[in-house]
């Protein structure tokens, strides 16, 4: 084996240990939920995602890209964010409606696998976009869910935390909208809706005091109030996609509204 051959080994091999990392978060996930330490699962796909993003990047500094790390990434990835949130969000919540439950954990899984499918082919034939993706992408959709369940877990377990008073007060109506935030997140992954990458956004390009303060602040917040930092930012990303969709549908209506009277528009002339 030349020196060629074993160099392009490690530069593949540099990424999948962190794609490995991801997929054992995935799995311990799975144990976590199935022993009812629903706090342990949760953190495990939010650790996950630390590690994906880690992989990518990891992927482009040696110029360790192949198809073989895409399509491992991909296989982890539905583990961590599709199969491990789905069944933790049944053993949390969904279990106890039923018949219901088990289509409704199984949508998501499906659709998380749809959206993957979809991301690998689209990346395959042009690259895709750089500046946004189509649809929720599903680790976004993983950290929603856990995102929710790490902060429930706050009320559920009575320990204390440094959250905020108001957002607290509204968690436990949200417990009863679970059903609706699981489906809703598997059809945003399938849909067609836009959501912003952030990959080329001008201020991560500038090596600023302003971007400095904000990452600062930023990291303040984050370190002071975890959990509830985490479900705001996850569930505000979530929403941006319908939210920037519906707006964009606004203003293209009243672009084309209906035309002032001829008589109107000369008298304002």
């Amino acid at each position: 084996m030349d020196r060629l051959s074993i160099k392009r080994g490690g530069q593949v091999l540099a990424p999948s240990i962190f794609t490995v990392g991801n997929m054992a978060c995935g799995f311990y996930a799975l144990l976590s939920a199935y022993r009812g330490e629903f706090s342990a699962s949760a953190t495990a796909v939010m650790l996950g995602m630390a590690f994906d993003a880690l992989d990518g990047r990891v992927a482009r500094l040696v110029h360790g890209d192949s198809a073989f790390g895409v399509e491992f990434d991909s296989l982890s990835d539905f583990l961590t964010f599709g199969v491990a949130p789905g069944y933790m969000m049944y053993a949390f919540i969904l279990k106890d409606y039923g018949g219901w439950g088990y289509p409704m954990a199984f949508l998501f899984a499906l659709c998380g696998a749809l959206r993957l499918a979809r991301f690998n082919a689209v990346a395959h034939d042009s690259g895709g976009s750089k500046t946004y993706f189509t649809g929720l992408p599903i680790p976004g959709a993983a950290g929603f869910l856990a995102s929710f369940v790490l902060l429930y877990q706050i009320i559920e377990e009575g320990r204390p935390a440094r959250t905020w008073d108001f957002l607290m007060a509204q968690i436990p109506s949200l417990y009863g909208l679970a059903p609706l935030m699981v489906v809703g997140a598997a059809f945003l992954m399938v849909s067609t809706i836009p959501y912003p990458a952030f990959k080329q956004l001008p201020m991560l390009r500038l090596r600023s005091a302003k971007l400095i303060f904000v990452m600062v602040v930023i990291a303040a917040v984050v370190c002071a109030y975890p959990q509830t930092a985490a479900f705001v930012v996850f569930f505000a990303y979530t929403l941006t996609g319908p939210v920037g969709t519906a707006v964009r549908l606004l203003r293209r209506l009243l672009r084309l509204g209906p035309k002032p009277p001829e008589d109107v528009t000369r008298s304002m002339g």
